[in-house]
């Protein structure tokens, strides 16, 4: 159903002596009212009135020059009356202000009306006048008024100034625009503008029609619960069209920056109003700690055309004491996203298998495929698994943790493990990419009320692959790696570290990355006998961890050097614990071969022994890293390539870094 179609008149329309032809106040009325008011007026200095009225009068041939007949009233008016409640007064001001923007020559008379020297706004006291309302009228006065339709949606604007009255009242282009047919889109409603996706690419679904039943009995606010991967605005766009409604769709989190809940939902109800269409508003977990949240879910309750919410949350009751009706998005399942991603990437460009583990929605799927066609037809190339999954990881936030789309991924081939720890990391990416699969059999993940998602700890000395492998287990399923800061997470205010938790895993949750804690005792410490206070409160941050992991949707990864400081509880809870240990001399060896071929030319004149450095050098693989890194930077300034002498030298300063004796065999 087209976006511009208007709603069914039985839902919204008003009565009918409240949208008659004197809604519509037409121009040659308000030019006759302008034209008394002046007559009333010195105009000493001026061009006649009379000449200014004609002039109008030959740029409105249709008002009719001898009995000043009314213009007819127009489609837009009666539907712009119809949507917001509009009565006859209201109309007047209305047309009265937006003449200015409808005509030049208004904006001149009211100048002159005005004693200013050229074109002006109408100011309220022209306004009232000019519609014929008594200017101590308190009813009159109330038409202009904050809460008053005209003004609480957004059609008139005041101006500041010292007097009431005094203040220019101006109509906002979009406005403007609607009153000739043609509602032109403003800033923030033109951002938050979202293109969805054809409800019949979908399946039908229970949660659409319980929706369109709510609708079509005049529900005014709904709230759909909206996990990650499901299709919420798909779900709310084909409930209004079973209901035979047309919808806009607007997305929060959109908003540009400095504009606030409120303003950002009065331009999405405006918009929708000028279009007569309902209102989809999605990124509404925006409202969750939100000061204003509560004054914008009570502007919305009061919206003029139904409005559908759209949150990764549950609705909170403080929001607002009737609750709406409640209905949960059911997530894609692998087969309806396969789907989905064929109408843009062929079986041949990448296999369905890859494009299962993108928890995307509908609308992100379409935006992916045709972001990842667009790029591949610039690079000249056809589409391949790579493309895809940099553009997943753009619609999931990885500008937020890691560089542009030029940042070099990792793979299992980076990792140089031994075959037991390997083969559990492989087991671990296979569960993150098939996951969505399993959920999709039964509710054996959240049986019990637990979630659905999936925790490894990794165990093991400092360098010797953990982050590393956590890097490999995000890129290799298309997913951002999200590392916490500790730092900005642990507080020592009772109750604020939760609170930074929550935060941290709420976000985690709505960007579908894997959440990665490093030095993952300093927060999962062991629980220990209340002796004072702060033990207790320790405990306290421990155990609201327990719970939350349980019920986190997301993919969790914990790194510590310390496994025996963790608290026991988190063993159950892990369904991964892979330890790395330090690398033997063949792993070593491996390494250094791997990082060498990575520098660039070697100097031939000195030759390294690999076998030898390896069985020598008995560190992890991130110290070895730090030593061929040190090496590649002496053989730069030497203009040489990395030979001997750079790696050996590197070498002791490496182990006079750890604190460590160097091997005999390394001294000069």
């Amino acid at each position: 159903m087209a976006a511009t179609t208007r709603i069914r008149p039985g839902l919204i329309a008003r009565r009918a002596d409240e949208v008659t032809v004197v809604i519509a106040a037409a121009l040659s009325d308000v030019l006759a009212a302008v034209q008394r008011a002046a007559d009333r007026r010195d105009l000493t200095g001026t061009p006649p009135w009379e000449a200014v009225a004609r002039a109008l009068q030959r740029d409105h041939p249709e008002t009719g020059e001898s009995d000043g007949s009314p213009l007819p009233v127009s489609d837009p008016l009666l539907r712009m009356a119809s949507v917001f409640g509009l009565g006859r007064a209201e109309g007047d001001l209305l047309l009265a202000a937006a003449a200015p923007d409808l005509d030049p020559n208004f904006a001149h008379a009211y100048g002159l009306l005005l004693g200013a020297v050229g074109p002006q706004p109408a100011s309220a006291a022209l306004l009232l006048e000019l519609a014929g309302i008594p200017l101590l009228s308190g009813a009159g006065r109330a038409l202009l008024g904050q809460t008053a339709p005209l003004r609480r949606w957004g059609l008139l604007h005041l101006q500041t100034g010292p007097l009431n009255l005094g203040r220019s009242v101006t109509v906002g282009e979009d406005v403007v625009g609607a009153l000739v047919g043609h509602p032109v889109q403003e800033p923030v409603s033109l951002a938050m503008t979202v293109d969805p996706v054809d409800p019949d690419e979908l399946p039908a679904s229970e949660a659409a029609a319980q929706l369109a039943a709510a609708l079509s009995a005049g529900t005014r606010l709904s709230w759909i619960e909206d996990p990650v991967g499901a299709a919420g605005v798909a779900t709310a766009v084909a409930a209004f069209a079973q209901a035979e409604i047309a919808c806009s769709v607007f997305d929060l989190a959109r908003r540009p920056a400095g504009v606030g809940l409120i303003a950002a939902a009065l331009a999405a109800v405006r918009r929708a109003g000028l279009l007569a269409t309902a209102v989809v508003l999605t990124g509404a977990e925006a409202l969750v700690g939100d000061d204003t949240a509560a004054e914008a879910v009570a502007l919305l309750s009061g919206s003029p055309v139904p409005v559908v919410l759209i949150g990764r949350c549950r609705w909170n009751p403080a929001w607002r004491a009737s609750l709406p009706v409640v209905v949960r998005a059911v997530a894609l399942d692998p087969d309806q996203r396969v789907r989905l991603w064929r109408k843009h990437v062929a079986a041949e460009q990448v296999p369905a298998e890859l494009l299962v583990p993108y928890r995307l929605t509908p609308e992100q799927i379409t935006a992916a495929g045709r972001h990842v066609v667009a790029q591949a037809g610039l690079a000249g190339r056809p589409v391949d698994s790579g493309q895809v999954a940099e553009t997943v990881r753009l619609l999931g936030g990885s500008g937020r943790f890691r560089p542009g789309s030029g940042a070099a991924r990792t793979s299992y081939d980076d990792l140089q493990l031994p075959p037991e720890t390997l083969n559990s990391l492989h087991r671990l990416g296979d569960w993150v990419r098939l996951r969505d699969s399993v959920i999709s059999r039964g509710p054996v993940h959240g049986a019990g009320g637990k979630g659905t998602g999936i925790a490894a700890l990794f165990t093991g000395g400092p360098g010797t692959g953990k982050t590393l492998a956590a890097h490999v287990i995000a890129d290799t399923a298309g997913l951002d790696l999200m590392q916490v800061d500790l730092s900005g997470v642990i507080d020592k205010y009772i109750g604020e570290t939760e609170k930074n938790l929550e935060r941290v895993f709420a976000e985690a949750e709505n960007l579908n990355v894997v959440l990665f804690f490093d030095e993952a005792d300093a927060l999962f410490g062991s629980r220990s006998e209340v002796k004072d206070a702060k033990d207790r409160y320790a405990n306290q941050e421990v155990s609201y961890l327990l719970q939350r992991m349980e019920h986190f949707n997301g993919i969790t990864v914990l790194a510590t050097n310390l496994r025996g400081n963790l608290d026991a509880a988190f063993a159950r809870r892990m369904h991964f614990i892979i330890h790395f240990p330090d690398p033997d001399a063949a792993t070593r060896r491996q390494l250094l071969g791997r990082l060498l071929d990575r520098v660039g030319e070697l100097d031939e004149s000195d030759p390294l022994d690999l076998d030898y450095l390896a069985t020598t050098i008995e560190l992890a693989g991130g110290d070895l890293r730090n030593i061929v890194l040190a090496a590649a930077y002496d053989a730069a300034i030497d203009g040489t390539g990395v030979g001997s002498r750079h790696v050996l030298a590197a070498t002791l300063r490496e182990y006079a870094k750890l604190g460590r004796r160097a091997p005999a065999g390394l001294l000069p």
